[in-house]
């Protein structure tokens, strides 16, 4: 049986453990309540521009049928007052079916962007999105795709540099989670899919996508060429119950709206990935600190009764003692 000199100091160094996480708890969730003011203000605004972009698309497919190909766009540095990426977009009005944004191909070679974050103590977080990017690289090289990955956050590069991933590492992506940020990781995420030698046929997004500070799922999204938005999506951005389909009128005409809507929602896109991700850690630090803490709690409890019980053991042990010798010396 351990001393009651161990006993106490183990007692000792799990309060100071659950100190510890429970401060972890109270940041996470003070940062959390932000995080999720951000997100549910953007989601319906990232949600609606794809939808529009969906549209649009549509629109100038149906009135553009067989147009030839377009020249490819190439990703510039923009100023630090402007809002999104500026892309050196060709005359769109006569080839928008054919945009490089926006054309359809068969997927050859695929890019994975994976969001994990920098640093852990969030239960399952990085491992789920490791795992399911881990499962769509080996399936689709199965299938004899072409599969490189984009790692945001250090979790994601170590889990994939110790698997010999074909991995590009994005670095600094979390330490500013704004427009520049998106930017930065937009960038880099489009290069691959502009390029003129061996470039990607498709762009995805693994991350986790907010629920509820209890609650996140992992999601594998396809940003480009782009996805027509799911119904429940689509229903998450709007505010009333949508009875008909709506027909969109454009003015000046599809290509000038695209010149502007396309950087637009591929910036906006990619700042609702690190947003949702951002809100999904912190959601699952504060709930693997709390049980960190209910734990900490419970091996308190267990360690104080060995505790008592090993000092009882011991007083009884030298009441024995003091019986024996003093029934020894009236004998």
């Amino acid at each position: 049986m351990p001393s009651l000199k161990s006993i106490r100091k183990r007692i000792a160094s799990v309060k100071s453990t659950q100190k510890i996480t429970r401060a972890m708890k109270m940041v996470a969730g003070a940062r959390l309540n932000r995080a999720q003011q951000r997100i549910t203000e953007l989601r319906p605004y990232a949600l609606k521009t794809r939808e529009v972009l969906v549209e649009v698309t549509a629109e100038g497919r149906a009135a553009l049928a067989g147009a030839g190909s377009s020249e490819s766009a190439e990703v510039e540095e923009v100023g630090a007052d402007e809002g999104v990426v500026a892309l050196d977009l060709p005359d769109l009005r006569s080839v928008v079916p054919a945009h490089p944004l926006l054309e359809q191909t068969p997927e050859r070679r695929v890019s994975l962007v994976v969001l994990t974050s920098d640093r852990g103590l969030c239960g399952s977080f990085n491992a789920s999105i490791c795992k399911l990017a881990e499962q769509e690289w080996k399936r689709r090289t199965a299938e004899g795709q072409k599969v490189s990955l984009i790692v945001a956050g250090r979790k994601g590069r170590d889990y994939f540099r110790r698997r010999n991933a074909p991995m590009e590492y994005v670095e600094g992506v979390w330490d500013d989670v704004s427009w520049a940020g998106a930017r930065k990781l937009a960038r880099t995420a489009l290069e691959p899919f502009l390029r003129h030698d061996g470039r990607s046929d498709a762009v995805y997004f693994v991350y986790n996508e907010f629920k509820s500070a209890i609650s996140q799922k992992v999601t594998c999204e396809r940003l480009l060429p782009v996805d027509a938005p799911k119904k429940e999506e689509r229903a998450a951005s709007d505010d009333f119950e949508v009875v008909a389909e709506v027909k969109f009128e454009f003015e000046p005409d599809e290509g000038a709206l695209l010149e502007q809507l396309v950087p637009m929602y591929v910036q906006v896109s990619v700042l609702r990935a690190m947003l949702e991700s951002i809100a999904s850690e912190l959601g699952a630090r504060m709930t693997a600190m709390d049980s960190a803490t209910s734990n900490a709690s419970d091996m308190i409890a267990r360690l104080t009764l060995q505790y008592n019980r090993a000092r009882q053991a011991a007083i009884t042990k030298e009441l024995m003692e003091i019986i024996g010798g003093s029934e020894a010396l009236k004998g």
